[in-house]
């Protein structure tokens, strides 16, 4: 590194702050996410987004916040 460049007051993470949520790793079954990444490619939405709106509708609520928030 050049000597000029000073990182005494830098800080780790993201960049861009996130807008409302949350970066995780989860582990899914093969035939679950392949089903999700097939109805999501047919609807023109990302496969994430269609699973995160079927946890939504398993919790009662399609579109407002998750409970206990």
């Amino acid at each position: 590194m050049r000597r000029e460049y000073d990182f005494s007051r830098g800080k780790r993470g993201a960049v861009i702050p996130s807008s409302g949520k949350t970066m995780i790793t989860l582990m899914l079954d093969n035939d679950v996410i392949e089903t999700f990444r097939a109805r999501a490619e047919a609807v023109g939405l990302g496969y994430q987004s269609l699973i995160n709106r079927a946890l939504r509708a398993s919790l009662g609520e399609e579109n407002g916040p998750v409970p206990g928030k």
